[in-house]
Formats: structure tokens, sequence, C-alpha cells
């Protein structure tokens, strides 16, 4: 899946009519998303794809007048535990081959991410999980 460079996708951050002219990179291998900033003084963010809990899809009306859009990712890492990638051109495809990678590589690594819904009585809910497993 992945190019001659190793990237499965890269793409720059875009401002005025949709143009790369910043210093944000967005780089997606398979197993991790790196995130670069800055020109002279350089900030690169690595979040392992198994980290990551959640993607939301964003568009304004400015965003989709230019075809770009924001991804707001929610994960698991400590230093970085929500970000965007934002205003990328294919928004939609890459949040959805994101989102798929995501699911292969916590697959891979045998990470399961469980959610417990509580009511009123914690016992009865706690009853509930031991009777699941």
């Amino acid at each position: 899946m992945a190019n001659n460079t190793g990237f499965v996708w890269k793409d720059r951050k875009r401002i005025l009519f949709g143009l790369p002219w910043t210093f944000t990179t967005y780089k997606l291998t398979e197993e991790k998303l790196l995130v670069s900033k800055g020109l002279f003084s350089t900030t690169e963010e690595e979040v392992r794809l198994y980290r990551i809990l959640d993607l939301t899809h964003k568009r304004k009306l400015w965003q989709k007048l230019f075809g770009l859009g924001t991804i707001h990712c929610c994960s698991a890492d400590h230093s970085t535990p929500e970000f965007d990638i934002l205003n990328i051109k294919d928004s939609y495809h890459v949040k959805e081959l994101l989102s798929d990678m995501v699911e292969v590589e916590r697959d891979r690594k045998r990470v399961a991410n469980r959610e417990y819904m509580t009511g009123d009585n914690p016992e009865e809910d706690f009853d509930d999980i031991i009777d699941q497993q």
C-alpha cells in the first residue's frame, strides 16, 4: 500500500484558495501519522495509529468551495490527545483511509477498545461485565 517513499499518503496544510503555502506537512505510514510544523524551528509529532480512538470529518463552507476539509483526531497519546489534520485535499477519503488503517493496526497489535456504559447501579453494571466474560 505504501509507495516507494514509504508513505501511504502525504499532504500539506493548505490556506488561501487551497494552495499549499504553509510549513505544516502530514505523512501517513503503515504504523504512524507524522505531523511536521515550522520552517526554521520545526516540531514533528508522531502518533501511532493504534492509539487513535476517534476521527471526525469537518468541512466549513469555504473549505467546500476549495475542495478541502479537516480531520479531527482523538487519541490515547499523552502528548497529543487531540489534534487536527487541517485543510487537506480529498479529506473524506483520507479520513476513510486513516480509519481503515487504524483498525488494521489495532487488530495487528491486538489492541481492544473497551467502552462500558454505566447506569444508576454500578454493582449491576459490574455484574453484567463479569457475566459477559
